[in-house]
């Protein structure tokens, strides 16, 4: 059946049993691609039945879909002629791993991040009407994404307005009230009073004293009640903020979508359907594991296991250095925005579970809640990827910097993190954080420093920012790590022809460079900055007053990172006649592919600084130099 998919509306002509035949084919081509490739395997995977039903219900690209995230659109780009691009899937120039618009006119909205999707539908169903149009708007929502409460405040605009327009909760945990966060404040007024919780409480302390019966017998009534929830609760919140209710139907029932799907397209206003769908269906080992498997490296299928060996990596560094602290320092606690194993904080949860909180994808709160915490005296550790603490930028500067409270803010997959593309690359925090007032922002040259930096920001009591790339150390070693001090830099290395300032990962490509430049008889003084704010301006003006040639070398955007402020020292100090060269990403979004190959595209790799130093003019400044010298000597 995937033979006759070959652009957009194939799948209108087959059959239910045809349609049932090609979701099993699709899933085996989806695993097999992503199996060499990596990328989002359980999320695609059980969302195959619910894409069938959609492109067959719906006419696109007339009908709009936005998928909340995207990460789960690889049916979606099978179905809609990119079957074959497919197989250059999270590749360099080859198809994205997320919705793209440039890709196809059936990706009506770029998505990546999470809890968007509603508010972009509402939007473009808002358009709709305003043009007089009447075409269709779904949005595909994840059950974890509805933590998010840019979410739940679309969802609430969406039932005030009575706009048309369809919502699919793709609900793969099979427990929305756990999701939410609230939903249980729906039940009634009687179970928040107090007599309610403290007869519920003893009658749960009686009935686990019966021996034998006791505890089993607390068990199937708690899910007897949680079914319950799940049947009626949804109902009950969905409507009561103006939704229209189908649901919960299976998710892998494409016939039983399908008439959902049409009934939806029959009634007037917002309409939410809940569909309950199993992550990694059709492949037991990502069904066992779909955390594993919610995205992944090349893997072996028989076995499941990573084709490549996992290598120590910065995130792994991390979590290991704090449950060493946490040992030591009982006021140390951890949040999460969903994300333990990917901030490596698996084993922090399982040592400490009572000091771990996994607030969901809500990067907001877990900043809001770091700043609480933070006010009463305990030290809030809050890892989130760089992309992702871009949603938390407000609370940052209100809620921690404002304030001047001691929250550790560690940004982990700084700078380029490849294959997932514009979306989720960390190069702007630095741009963004330096903006901060109150901030200290630090960024380690290896696993080393970053554990020094940890125990260094713990005993600061400021805010501190410690931003880390995705996955391992640099191959160049380091004989010697100064003590840290608060804005102090390191000299890696004296010289007196050129300055190299670097910060974070491009230390070693630092180092590397000035060893190559020895060669050519050309003496560099590599500067590990350490921090970017507060900037060691004494050390910095010092060897560039020495050198009059500076390099800077980073892994963010080349607007207001460590080559500006470098930039505005020099300004500062009235240093003249200094020869600076910035090394940064350009201000735009940086594509998808692997990191060494966008390093190189966008000149950040060691060959190409070398190549865009200009050389002979330092040798001709080393040869005035000592002309100079020689003048000196002789009067």
């Amino acid at each position: 059946m995937i033979e006759k998919i070959n652009k957009t509306g194939d799948v209108k002509k087959l059959n239910i049993q045809e349609q049932t035949q090609l979701a099993e084919e699709i899933r085996k081509y989806i695993l097999e691609i992503v199996s060499n490739n990596g990328g989002h395997l359980a999320s695609n995977l059980g969302v195959v039945e619910l894409t069938i039903a959609l492109h067959t219900v719906l006419d696109l690209p007339k009908d709009k879909i936005v998928w909340d995230v995207g990460h789960q659109t690889y049916v979606h780009k099978i179905l809609t002629g990119r079957k074959e691009a497919l197989k250059t899937l999270r590749k360099l120039e080859g198809i994205a791993g997320f919705p793209k618009t440039n890709e196809s006119d059936t990706d009506c909205f770029n998505t990546g991040h999470s809890s968007t999707s509603i508010s972009a539908a509402l939007g473009m169903a808002r358009a709709r009407d305003i043009k007089g149009e009447n075409n269709q708007i779904v949005a595909v929502i994840g059950d974890g994404a509805l933590t998010g409460g840019m979410a739940l405040e679309a969802l609430n605009d969406a039932g005030y307005s009575r706009t048309r327009l369809t919502v699919i909760l793709n609900d793969n945990e099979m427990s929305i009230s756990k999701n939410i966060g609230g939903i249980n404040m729906l039940l009634s007024k009687l179970r928040t009073k107090r007599s309610y919780t403290k007869s519920n409480i003893s009658i749960k302390k009686f009935i686990n004293k019966i021996p034998l019966v006791g505890k089993p017998f607390v068990k199937i009534v708690q899910r007897v009640k949680r079914s319950i929830k799940q049947l009626i609760i949804p109902k009950m919140f969905f409507e009561d903020i103006g939704f229209r209710y189908l649901g919960p139907v299976d998710g892998h029932n494409i016939e039983e979508l399908e008439r959902m799907l049409r009934i939806s397209k029959e009634l007037d206003g917002p309409v939410l359907i809940h569909v309950l769908t199993k992550k990694g269906k059709g492949y037991k080992i990502a069904e066992e594991n779909p955390d594993r498997f919610h995205a992944t490296a090349p893997f072996d299928i028989e076995t499941g296991k990573p084709k490549y060996k996992k290598s120590a990596d910065y995130s792994k560094v991390f979590g290991d250095k704090l449950i060493e602290l946490a040992n030591k320092n009982d006021k140390i606690v951890t949040i999460t925005a969903s994300m333990r194993d990917g901030t490596g904080l698996s084993e922090f949860a399982k040592k400490f579970p009572d000091r771990f909180f996994d607030i969901g994808i809500a990067e907001q709160h877990a900043v809001g809640l770091a700043a609480g915490m933070a006010k009463e005296g305990v030290i809030p550790v809050v890892p989130i990827y760089s992309s992702f603490y871009q949603r938390a930028y407000d609370q940052v500067i209100h809620d921690v910097a404002i304030q001047n409270l001691p929250v550790i803010m560690c940004v982990d997959r700084a700078g380029i993190v490849g294959a997932d593309g514009e979306t989720h690359q960390g190069t702007l925090d630095m741009a963004f954080f330096r903006l901060v007032p109150n901030l200290t922002i630090m960024a380690p040259k290896d696993f080393k420093e970053l554990e020094e930096m940890l125990e260094f920001a713990i005993n600061l009591k400021k805010p501190v920012v410690i931003r880390y790339p995705r996955g391992g150390e640099a191959k160049e070693k380091f004989e010697k790590c100064e003590e840290l001090k608060l804005g102090k830099a390191e000299i890696i290395k004296k010289g007196s022809d050129i300055s190299i300032i670097a910060i974070g990962k491009t230390v070693a490509r630092a180092k590397k460079i000035a060893d190559m430049l020895e060669k050519e008889d050309i003496n560099a003084e590599v500067i590990n900055a350490r921090f970017l704010k507060p900037l060691d301006e004494e050390v910095i003006k010092k060897s560039i007053e020495k050198t009059k040639k500076v390099i800077t070398i980073e892994d963010g955007t080349t607007i207001n990172g460590l080559g500006t402020a470098v930039k505005e020292l020099i300004i500062k100090e009235k240093l003249e006649e200094i020869d600076i060269q910035t090394f940064a990403y350009p201000d735009e979004f940086i594509k998808h592919g692997t990191v060494e190959e966008l390093e190189k595209i966008y000149h950040q790799d060691v060959k190409s600084i070398i190549n865009k130093i200009d050389i002979e003019k330092i040798k001709e400044n080393q040869a005035i130099g000592e002309n100079r010298k020689q003048k000196v000597s002789t009067r």
